[in-house]
């Protein structure tokens, strides 16, 4: 009676997220940082959407998923960081069970989506470069718009999944989460009954949603690193090594940080060492996309300048 009245605690009064409280002279400068990582998140992202939209030489395959990408990044963003930038600014880390519940549900479902969908654009760089010819027949909107679905509906799936075996954890009345977000590990490691299942589920999925989609894109470069190989003229083999070299830059930041955190036992993580993890890859990370692609890529410059010119 008295474990079920405690468990009730967490859920009527919520949870306190610590975040960074052990470092305060440091709250304030990560306050100003992560608010301006995060505008030019929103700004970088925004601007990659419209441009894809506005410019019709960018209404192909590898745009149509950037755009979703963009999408994702502003979603995920939005999930965690307002809250984040509210418990840095304020000594009262409070956020309510309902907050810290829907934080969980759609943090995880974007972030397992982008996994997915970071390998579904390795594939489309593998069918541009060792199927060029047959590019756009292969690379249909039907297709494009299925595998873009796919990506969604397995996140969706995951979170509902995951998620809710996580919130039927007994937590006792702990309310202190020594985190700056709801995330599964960090709620899997407040519990206070045996949650042997739950890592173990959690262990599944990390496999299912971090090791296969890399492995399909380690394959999908390994053809494209091939193919481009047999390219005689240097000129060409720069081009095509142009059109992927974003996308594979993009999934080395993205996945090294999450099989970082993801793929270790929750309670043999260091607290410090996961939270500085996990800021990287929730604020650094989706900033660091738009500038991927826009910088390194000849098409959007060009696309960007040319929607300027006309708004200008």
């Amino acid at each position: 009676m008295g474990m079920m009245r405690s468990t009730n605690e967490s859920k009527l009064t919520g949870f306190i997220l610590l975040g960074f409280s052990d470092y305060p002279q440091l709250q304030k400068v990560l306050f100003v940082v992560i608010l301006i990582l995060y505008l030019l998140t929103i700004f970088g992202n925004t601007t990659i959407i419209l441009v894809s939209r506005l410019e019709s030489k960018l209404h192909t395959p590898m745009y149509f998923f950037l755009s979703h990408l963009s999408f994702l990044d502003i979603c995920f963003t939005s999930s965690v960081i307002p809250q984040l930038l509210v418990n840095l600014w304020n000594p009262m880390k409070n956020i309510t069970y309902g907050g810290c519940v829907v934080q969980l549900y759609v943090s995880l479902a974007l972030g397992s989506t982008e996994c997915v969908l970071l390998a579904v654009m390795s594939y489309d760089r593998y069918i541009a470069v060792c199927r060029p010819l047959h590019y756009t027949v292969l690379m249909h909107p039907h297709l494009c718009m299925a595998l873009a679905s796919l990506a969604w509906l397995s996140g969706v799936v995951t979170t509902l999944v995951q998620s809710t075996l996580t919130l039927q954890l007994r937590f006792c009345g702990h309310r202190q989460v020594d985190h700056f977000i709801c995330e599964v590990p960090v709620l899997i490691r407040l519990a206070c009954v045996d949650t042997t299942f739950n890592e173990a589920e959690l262990f599944v999925a990390s496999i299912i949603f971090l090791i296969v989609p890399v492995s399909i894109i380690l394959v999908s470069y390994g053809y494209i690193a091939q193919a481009v190989l047999r390219i005689k003229s240097a000129s060409g083999r720069k081009k095509a090594f142009g059109t992927c070299s974003s996308h594979l830059m993009v999934v080395i930041i993205f996945y090294g940080t999450i099989i970082f955190m993801y793929l270790q036992p929750a309670k043999s993580r260091s607290k410090n060492q996961g939270k500085f993890v996990s800021l990287f890859y929730t604020v650094v990370t989706p900033m660091l996309n738009p500038l991927i692609y826009a910088l390194r890529n000849k098409e959007v410059k060009w696309a960007l300048k040319k929607v300027l010119e006309k708004i200008l």
